[in-house]
């Protein structure tokens, strides 16, 4: 299951079990004859109603949806003023539920910002009303709550982002995996059509990774390919991005990099891969297969297989070799 379509079976189940609550309150007070609380929870039930349809419209976006926090924020203000403007005691009861769900939709810095005002005119509608007692217990159980809830959303979005790091990044080099490469790569592709600007990429290759791993084994070509990983990082820029697609060769996307950038870009990384002293082959050369997007570029495919062909070329040249090959200018 996706990240996002967790969150609104999540945002879902949150807005509607909150209706249920608050019509069964509606209800009951209509049963007792105040009108007043009926109205305001018929309002807050409509809103909560709102909250799952909006959910459900904008289900392929969670991660991202403003409407959340115009919805919460609308359901906070009305309690807020219905505590300070209604005769009703009881009411100060119905912000443990808000406070729950204010952190359980919201990202957990706007939940809690949100839960914390609330919290705060609860003190003070608290203190001018209630006996100390009471305040106090109402209280603590506020505090409780926002903390023991914040708490846990901050341990699932933890875990959540452990398991998206595990799911993109391979366990030897820390370097990103194929699996995130054709997704980030789609996204380049459509920033570089949307602005105008150059996008190049790499595949490049250890050169002679067979014979080095029949040599040093299995341990000594993974010790290489993470120590290159590591001197990648250091040698690519901000805004680039480093993929591993197998125990020899790795992917490099270069935003806003036209052929003479990339043919730089590619150069610096022969050179000083060639200069190094590796800690368990000595030396090490790689091979580079260079292109840049053309305007007839507009899938990732083609701009994989182009820098594969690339490589290619380069290894028919021989080892420590770069080869470039143009981009399609078919859409021009």
């Amino acid at each position: 299951m996706t990240e996002t379509r967790l969150r609104t079976y999540t945002h879902l189940a949150g807005y509607c079990l909150a209706t249920l609550f608050i019509a069964s309150l509606a209800l009951q007070n209509l049963r007792y004859g105040f009108y007043s609380l009926f109205y305001l929870a018929a309002g807050m039930t409509l809103l909560t109603l709102a909250g799952a349809g909006y959910t459900f419209v904008c289900r392929r976006h969670q991660l991202s949806a403003p409407g959340h926090l115009m919805i919460l924020t609308a359901l906070n203000i009305g309690l807020i003023v219905a505590m300070y403007t209604m005769n009703a005691s009881g009411i100060s009861h119905w912000s443990m539920p808000l406070i729950l769900l204010n952190l359980l939709i919201l990202p957990l810095r706007q939940g809690l910002i949100l839960s914390l005002l609330l919290f705060l005119a609860l003190v003070i509608f608290l203190l001018i009303r209630q006996p100390l007692q009471e305040t106090i217990t109402i209280l603590t159980g506020a505090i409780a709550l926002i903390a023991i809830g914040a708490l846990y959303i901050w341990h699932y979005n933890h875990m959540a982002q452990s398991a998206e790091d595990l799911a993109i990044t391979d366990p030897v080099t820390g370097a990103h995996n194929a699996r995130f490469l054709d997704e980030t790569l789609q996204k380049e592709i459509s920033r570089a059509i949307a602005t105008g600007h150059s996008l190049s990429v790499i595949t490049l290759a250890i050169d002679y990774a067979d014979e080095a791993e029949d040599l040093h084994g299995k341990n000594g070509i993974q010790t290489l390919f993470r120590e290159i990983t590591q001197h990648l990082f250091g040698v690519i820029r901000a805004g680039d991005t480093l993929y591993t697609l197998n125990e020899s060769e790795f992917f490099l996307i270069l935003p806003f990099t036209p052929e003479e950038g990339v043919r730089v870009i590619a150069e610096r990384i022969r050179r000083t891969i060639a200069e190094h002293n590796w800690s368990v082959v000595g030396k090490a050369t790689v091979s580079q297969g260079c292109t840049t997007r053309g305007s007839g570029d507009t899938r990732t495919d083609a701009l994989r297989k182009r820098a594969r062909l690339a490589l290619e070329e380069a290894r028919k040249h021989g080892a420590d070799s770069i080869w470039f090959l143009p981009g399609d200018a078919s859409g021009s």
